[in-house]
């Protein structure tokens, strides 16, 4: 059985009217493979130049979860899983692109955008957050050089 264009367009039109921003979350863990889905569909995600200079740290480990709580003040919600997503600017730099040209943050928005339409489409709450120390983010995570912590995606199952 085929999908009709038409049903794969309402559906996905509904999935975008349907996404919400959710703060309340259960502690039931988010899956392997749900985590797995979610950061597939980050990497399906357009980019400048198709250079994805992104890249996606992801956590379920409650204690790296209660620390960027800690250093995060915009995280209102107690999330069982998270994706900080992060610009790669030593690699941009080499690939000739100054380290603070706009469309580097525009691909985090595209990835952003579609790790919460693939949160909402497996039926996890998600929420993102910007408010956070970037100093103490690349610290708990260890991330290497040139790596930033530009937003994280809180996921977690709604209430």
């Amino acid at each position: 059985m085929t999908t009709a264009p038409d049903d794969v367009a309402a559906a996905v039109l509904a999935a975008i009217r349907g996404r919400r921003v959710v703060r309340a979350l259960t502690d039931e863990p988010v899956e392997p493979a749900q985590m797995e889905a979610v950061l597939d569909a980050a990497r399906w995600a357009p980019t400048a130049g198709n250079r994805h200079l992104q890249r996606f740290v992801a956590t379920v480990d409650p204690r790296v979860l209660r620390v960027l709580r800690m250093v995060s003040p915009g995280m209102i919600q107690r999330p069982t899983a998270a994706v900080v997503v992060c610009i790669d600017r030593a690699r941009a730099v080499a690939y000739g692109f100054r380290p603070d040209i706009p469309g580097l943050s525009v691909d985090v928005g595209t990835a952003t955008a579609t790790m919460l339409l693939a949160a909402h489409a497996l039926g996890l709450g998600a929420g993102p957050v910007t408010s956070f120390s970037k100093a103490a983010v690349a610290t708990v995570l260890g991330l290497p050089e040139g790596w930033t912590p530009e937003l994280i995606v809180c996921l977690g199952h709604p209430t």
